[in-house]
């Protein structure tokens, strides 16, 4: 159930760095390094997404349970 959790919180908070990076965009002057780490932390945030999934599939604490899909 964690995992669940952490993957929420983990995707919220890429959704405030995306906004983050949209203010820094529009208003920052050239140069600025809030752009920069802006992405950064997401591209940080989406591998350890990534690493939470894969640990929850592997663990069998996520599992895939799509109607459309009787055969996994």
């Amino acid at each position: 159930m964690w995992i669940k959790v952490a993957i929420v919180i983990l995707l919220i908070a890429m959704l405030a760095s995306l906004i983050n990076a949209f203010v820094a965009l529009m208003r920052d002057k050239s140069g600025s390094p809030r752009l920069v780490w802006s992405l950064t932390s997401r591209v940080l945030m989406a591998g350890l997404i990534l690493a939470l999934v894969l640990y929850g599939k592997l663990s069998g604490q996520l599992d895939l349970s799509a109607p459309w899909l009787p055969w996994l």
